[in-house]
C-alpha cells in the first residue's frame, strides 16, 4: 500500500525529528570568500550555534523568510542562489530545499548573480515604502520570480498595495 500523503503528513520518520517544537529549520554557514548562507529577512524564532561557522536559525509556521546562497571557487563565483519560502506547519505539504528541514512553500527560486541582485534590490524597494519584506504579500514575491525569470522588471511594492493585501487577509480570515 502507498501512502500518498504529503511527507509532512505522515507520522514519523526523519522530517518529524527534524522539525522539532514545528519550527522550519535552516543552516547557516559563513566560510569567507568559499562559502556563504544567510538570511536576507525573516523572524527568527531560535537560534542555535553549532560551530564557529555554522548555525541553525527556526522559523514559526507562516513566518516568510529569504535564503540566500553564495558559493565560489579558485575561479569565481560558481553558486549564487535566493529563495523566499514560507514555514509550513506540520499538517500542510511542502517543497524540500536544501539546507531548510523539513522544507516550505516556495514563493520565489532565483539562481545566477544578475538575477539574484534584481531580487535583493526588490527587497530593498520593499523595504523603502517602509514595509517589513516578511509581512509582504506572498503573491508579491511570486510575482518577483515571474517577471525576473521572464527578463521583465518586476512591479513595485507600494504602501497601498500592502494595504489592500492586508484588507483582503482580513476578509479572508
Amino acid at each position: 500500500m502507498i501512502d500518498d500523503r504529503p511527507p509532512a503528513a505522515r507520522s514519523g520518520g526523519a522530517f518529524s525529528a527534524l522539525a522539532r517544537g514545528g519550527l522550519t529549520h535552516v543552516e547557516l554557514t559563513w566560510i569567507e570568500k568559499k562559502l556563504e548562507h544567510w538570511i536576507r529577512f525573516g523572524r527568527i524564532a531560535e537560534d542555535r550555534i553549532l560551530t564557529r561557522r555554522t548555525r541553525v536559525v527556526g522559523f514559526r509556521p507562516g513566518a516568510v523568510f529569504a535564503f540566500v546562497r553564495w558559493a565560489s571557487n579558485d575561479y569565481g563565483t560558481i553558486v549564487s542562489r535566493i529563495d523566499v519560502v514560507r514555514a509550513v506547519a506540520a499538517n500542510e505539504s511542502y517543497t524540500t530545499l536544501p539546507f531548510v528541514r523539513p522544507g516550505g512553500d516556495i514563493l520565489l527560486k532565483i539562481e545566477g548573480w544578475p538575477m539574484v541582485s534584481q531580487v535583493l534590490a526588490a527587497i530593498d524597494a520593499v523595504e523603502a515604502a517602509g514595509v517589513d519584506p516578511c509581512d509582504t504579500a506572498p503573491d508579491h514575491w511570486r510575482h518577483v520570480h515571474n517577471r525576473i525569470a521572464a527578463g521583465h522588471q518586476p512591479r513595485l511594492y507600494t504602501p497601498e498595495r500592502h494595504s489592500a493585501w492586508l484588507k483582503r487577509r482580513e476578509i479572508e480570515g
